[in-house]
């Protein structure tokens, strides 16, 4: 049986796509329907090690959770992980092939397309319905050649497409009406709906509005979510919008991030930031370096560009100040990477071939590689043996002395290191927040007295039902599930 189909668009980046995708999601895992999420394109920084060793966007791996599943490379064929302003490295079915420019990918769509149309083929004959995520805006014109992403793959598969606009930015109505503007006319008649996503306020006094909508569009209006604060997804790439605000009664240990140019797997530290006993901040460009009780140097997918922001941003400064103070610090992947004494890149592969100097405080270097390192682990930090898991992305191979005192004894080999004074430890997994015994134990090792780390996958299965509760409460779900009984596959295009 082949599934049907529904696709969600967005008018713009951060729209609203994977928040409505992953509602929709559960709402049908609810009504017993077999459904799996599935984005053809992604750009993205905050990534994922799927069950069959591939990586794809972190944004699909919720969704995964959303559909009870787990993450598969199917449900994101095509990934590209920025590495400058012109250019990407480029995943196909889980597997890094190499970096390109734009212009170098725009020909290489035609590859991309076959891998999109093979992945989402196999998912329509696995299960009933596929929900779909869009990227960006089906209204950039200069990306319509070839689009994969967007309308292009909504065309190949004849499904029918939502539009979500966020009222949050101001200009909804400019939004929906500009975008349908620039479609074609078989891509505007595809557009069966609207969503306003982040409404905050009296809906009666919208409603004028929804009305004219309707009657100058002759599209329906599929519901208005409201704005659900508090509420935590992981995000698709862009750093959080709001510092998570506090209540001020009890001790709180002090943690801060630089905003790499470059950020990799920044969700790494969304435990901290939903973590009731932290303060955790991402310092950006330009900003006043606070002081910290921990500083972690986070992962990067151009770590030796990322390491000369830090020392033009006063950050090697700092952090020698810092550990002169008793702080202590932790380098994830890339952030291990610069705590060594040089980086190594001879075959180009994030940058320039060349070498460039690390911070000099862990006694190793590291040489990037052209293999990709994707793993699923599990162990026990070093210093506690408190239960870890996590997983591994990273081309980077680190030889050296310090790696003989290891932060992380993981189930098939050591990980990382930890200083002799045990003030600075540095580790190649992500996700070392989310097992609440190791969080514990990695706030304590910072200086927190009795922490109490909450569970952070019932924190987020919580969130994906209180999202799921928005969406049946706020949507015409009925009138969404009509959409999915109206569509068909189109099977010439998947043989």
């Amino acid at each position: 049986m082949k599934a049907r189909t529904l696709m969600v668009q967005g008018t713009t980046s951060d729209a609203g796509k994977s928040t409505l995708v992953t509602g929709l999601c559960r709402s049908l895992v609810r009504r017993g329907i077999r459904v799996a999420p599935f984005k053809p394109q992604n750009m993205a920084l905050n990534s994922a090690v799927t069950v069959n060793g591939g990586e794809i966007g972190r944004a699909q791996a919720v969704q995964a959770q959303a559909c009870r599943l787990a993450p598969h490379t199917d449900m994101n064929p095509v990934l590209l992980k920025p590495n400058s302003d012109v250019g990407a490295q480029v995943i196909l079915h889980g597997a890094a092939i190499g970096n390109m420019n734009a212009w170098d990918y725009h020909d290489y769509k035609k590859i991309a397309r076959s891998a999109v149309l093979d992945s989402y083929r196999r998912l329509a004959n696995a299960y009933e319905v596929l929900v779909v995520e869009g990227a960006g805006s089906p209204a950039e014109i200069n990306l319509r050649a070839n689009d994969i992403a967007n309308m292009g793959f909504a065309e190949a598969v004849d499904c029918p497409v939502i539009i979500v606009a966020d009222i949050d930015r101001g200009g909804v109505f400019a939004h929906l009406v500009g975008t349908l503007a620039l479609l074609s006319e078989s891509e505007h008649a595809r557009v069966k709906g609207f969503v306003i996503n982040r409404f905050r306020g009296d809906i009666s006094l919208l409603q004028p509005g929804l009305d004219w909508l309707e009657k100058q569009t002759g599209k329906s209006v599929l519901g208005v979510l409201p704005y659900l604060h508090g509420l935590h997804l992981e995000a698709e790439d862009a750093l959080p919008r709001d510092h998570i605000a506090l209540p001020e009664d009890r001790e709180r240990l002090r943690v801060i991030v630089p905003a790499l140019p470059h950020i990799s797997n920044h969700t790494d530290f969304d435990p901290l930031r939903l973590h009731p006993q932290v303060d955790a901040r991402f310092i950006g460009p330009n900003q006043t370096i606070p002081p910290a009780d921990l500083i972690i140097l986070p992962g990067s997918k151009s770590v030796r560009s990322d390491l000369a922001w830090l020392r033009t941003q006063g950050w090697e400064t700092a952090i020698h100040r810092h550990l002169r103070y008793g702080g202590k610090l932790i380098g994830i992947c890339g952030g291990l990477q610069m705590l060594g004494n040089v980086i190594h890149d001879p075959h180009g592969v994030e940058s320039e071939p060349g070498s460039t100097r690390g911070f000099g405080l862990l006694d190793m270097e590291t040489t990037l590689e052209t293999e990709k390192k994707l793993r699923n682990v599990r162990g026990r930090l070093a210093f506690d043996n408190a239960a870890v898991t996590g997983y591994e992305i990273h081309v980077g191979v680190t030889h050296g002395p310090a790696l003989a005192r290891p932060a992380v004894h993981l189930e098939q080999h050591d990980d990382g290191a930890l200083s002799e004074d045990g003030r600075i430890l540095g580790t190649y997994l992500h996700g070392l927040f989310e097992s609440t015994p190791a969080c514990d134990a990695l706030l304590g090792w910072a200086g927190l007295s009795a922490p109490q780390t909450p569970d952070y996958h019932a924190l987020r299965e919580a969130a994906i039902e209180r999202l799921t509760d928005a969406v049946e409460t706020h949507l015409d779900v009925d009138a969404i599930m009509g959409l999915l009984r109206s569509t068909s596959t189109r099977a010439e295009v998947l043989q």
